[in-house]
């Protein structure tokens, strides 16, 4: 019989084996990861809000297809003037809030 170990105790335990400075660079990489997925899900939900394909989105942000296309997959980190230029290419504008 096959036994399984829950994915939250193997974490846990890569974790806590951590040097203080092995765990500053995850937490920021983890703080990066989940930045890029939130910002891939506000762009592509403002694109497919405003009917648009990439292409087009592209072509009014003054960029390419494969930019917006890394964006929305999490493998790019647009920038702030990047995603200005989203904003308004799909009818918006850009508001960032900071939350403590």
């Amino acid at each position: 019989m096959t036994t399984t170990t829950p994915w939250e105790h193997i974490r846990d335990e890569a974790l806590a084996a951590m040097s203080a400075h092995e765990r500053e660079e995850y937490d920021a990489a983890a703080i990066e990861a989940e930045a890029r997925l939130q910002l891939a899900e506000l762009v592509y939900d403002a694109r497919t809000a405003a009917g648009l394909s990439q292409t087009e989105l592209a072509r009014r942000a003054g960029t390419r297809q494969s930019v917006i296309s890394a964006i929305e997959n999490g493998a790019q980190a647009p920038g702030g003037v990047m995603l200005a230029r989203i904003a308004r290419a799909v009818g918006g504008t850009l508001h960032i809030h900071a939350v403590a």
